[in-house]
């Protein structure tokens, strides 16, 4: 197994092209376990194997607990995306940072547009060692490259489509 290694710097280099083009693309099925409901007793899998969680309702939605929702698992992906933007940035610019750490808030509430459902988000960084303003541009400026933070920002294209024959997306 190779060591672990942070991507290429080059990954900051802009594109130019007329449409996305695709680097990689994950993909997780959810299943309905126990209680038939994914939110609820879910399991989700990546289709590599890597990834396999329990899903379970919240206590605080009224359920048992004692596995992981949406809201965590979206927070873990957006702090993730959000740190390694961060580091990538601060690595190219000659900034060496120690013990960065990124905490991701997202919130499952009540739409008062709709009467359904809303997410929110928020990202805490603590940059030890960093003076304030030098963590302020480096943060504003991830904040223009992450994805995630741009999905949050700007939306999302997406697809909703019935599977035909349960082919998975």
């Amino acid at each position: 197994m190779s060591p672990l290694r942070p991507p290429p710097p080059i990954f900051l280099d802009k594109y130019h092209g007329e449409q996305a083009r695709a680097l990689y693309t994950g993909r997780v099925r959810v299943s309905g376990g126990e209680a038939m409901h994914g939110r609820a007793s879910g399991v989700a899998r990546s289709d590599d194997g890597a990834l396999e969680v329990d899903l379970r309702l919240p206590v605080e939605l009224g359920g048992p607990g004692g596995g992981s929702n949406p809201e965590q698992l979206l927070a873990a992906a957006y702090a993730a995306c959000f740190h390694g933007a961060l580091v990538l940035l601060a690595n190219r610019s000659g900034l060496a940072l120690t013990q960065v750490t990124v905490d991701a808030a997202v919130t499952f509430a009540r739409d008062p547009m709709d009467g359904l459902f809303v997410l929110s988000a928020e990202i805490s960084v603590d940059l030890p060692g960093v003076e304030r303003a030098v963590a302020a541009e480096l943060v504003r400026n991830t904040e223009r490259i992450c994805p995630y933070a741009k999905m949050f920002r700007q939306g999302i294209d997406h697809v909703v489509a019935v599977a035909h024959d349960g082919d998975p997306c």
